[in-house]
């Protein structure tokens, strides 16, 4: 059984893409028009319970992400690789590199929850244990998230969409995984280059957040805090987004 996934692009260094909660094999679309798809490959996983692995079942934790990932990056024949990960998929990506520290290149976090989890007060977490049920939850951690500017009409569509695309289980569980996982002292110290990509108007994963997380772990980590975006970056900003991704990507980069 190989994850549901979906390749763009025949360039000789490749990249797995791994979504957020909200997201699924569909989360970079908006990057499309701005990747180039000469030089990179990208391939865009889905998470079981998600999207184009919705029937596929699991225990939906971090080191089964991983897990599939790399058994894709087996299937496709891909010896090392680059990471992209947004939100939850940021805390994934770091699980493939605590479990194949030798087949990452490179990993860009996109508004990456930590590999430390996340703490959450009472209210934060009934809120967010409510959204695997509730679109108005949904809708208000997408709003918050993003700052409480944007569009109304596209909150709901981000909130719809998950609600249509991936399974309440799944949804419910990984909430577990991301907000309750800790295996930062695996990666501590670790050199690999690592972009971290946070927006202005994030109030989830800030900028002090990140330096005290991923700046303090990683020795050849840097941080960009990309104007007019929040929590979404590649629906707000994506073409800003897509350059800085593979600026960053083909610096220096060994191709596979």
């Amino acid at each position: 059984m190989t994850i549901g996934h979906r390749i763009v692009g025949h360039g000789p260094h490749r990249v797995l893409a791994l979504h957020g909660w909200f997201g699924d094999e569909s989360c970079f679309d908006p990057l499309r028009d701005a990747l180039s798809l000469d030089e990179f490959t990208y391939a865009f996983i889905a998470y079981r319970g998600y999207g184009l692995s919705r029937q596929q079942r699991g225990e939906y934790s971090m080191k089964e992400i991983s897990a599939d990932a790399l058994a894709l990056a087996d299937a496709l024949e891909w010896e090392s690789f680059s990471l992209i990960g947004h939100s939850m998929g940021g805390m994934a990506a770091q699980r493939v590199l605590a479990d194949a520290p030798k087949r990452v290149e490179k990993i860009v976090a996109v508004a990456p929850v930590p590999a430390s989890g996340v703490p959450f007060d009472a209210e934060s977490w009934m809120l967010f244990e409510g959204a695997a049920r509730s679109l108005d939850n949904r809708r208000g951690i997408i709003d918050f998230s993003t700052g409480g500017r944007l569009s109304k009409a596209w909150i709901d569509r981000i909130a719809r969409y998950s609600a249509e695309t991936a399974t309440v289980e799944a949804f419910a569980a990984y909430l577990q995984a991301w907000a309750k996982t800790d295996f930062h002292r695996e990666i501590v110290g670790n050199p690999v280059p690592i972009k971290v990509i946070v927006g202005t108007h994030d109030r989830a994963i800030s900028e002090e957040a990140m330096r005290a997380t991923y700046l303090a772990w990683y020795p050849n980590a840097e941080l960009e805090v990309m104007a007019n975006a929040g929590h979404y970056p590649m629906n707000e900003t994506p073409v800003a987004l897509a350059t800085s991704i593979e600026a960053f990507l083909r610096r220096d980069a060994k191709k596979s």
